[in-house]
């Protein structure tokens, strides 16, 4: 079993501060963000960044669904870290500056992949696969705080 991981990054014309907010902001504008993978979102606690707790389901594939119960919190400034309940997904988002009234967004999520030929699919396709979910979800970010 190994350590799958995903990453995709964005540059966003819009401050950090306002970028970071944005994603922090799960009783509002996160749930605006989500594309078609993403099912029955709920807050169940909190909804502003430290101390959250969501749910969602998210359909990677069209054969896999994941039950996502997930922890935030806030390690550093412009950090934000979801850990879900249900299995060893971690996902990481990092707004930092990128010039004049721009950021930077890398969103990485690892989790602990299956074994054998399933395990190597898992390592091969669904990096690619979540990255394009989350491309999306850039991409909405961007057109959310660039208005």
């Amino acid at each position: 079993m190994a350590q799958v991981e995903a990453t995709t990054e964005r540059v966003v014309a819009a401050a950090p501060d306002t970028v970071f907010d944005a994603i922090a902001d799960y009783s509002g504008t996160r749930a605006k963000l989500l594309p078609e993978q993403f099912s029955e979102y709920e807050v169940r606690e909190g909804g502003d960044g430290e101390g959250t707790l969501v749910h969602w389901k998210l359909q990677a594939t069209s054969k896999r669904v994941r039950d996502c119960l997930l922890e935030v919190t806030e390690p550093t400034d412009g950090e934000l870290v979801e850990k879900d309940r249900n299995s060893s997904m971690v996902t990481v988002w990092r707004v930092t500056p990128a010039g004049e009234g721009k950021s930077r967004v890398v969103v990485t999520t690892t989790w602990t992949g299956a074994g054998g030929i399933g395990g190597f699919f898992e390592r091969t396709f669904a990096p690619k696969g979540l990255g394009r979910i989350y491309d999306a979800i850039l991409t909405n970010l961007a057109t959310e705080v660039e208005k």
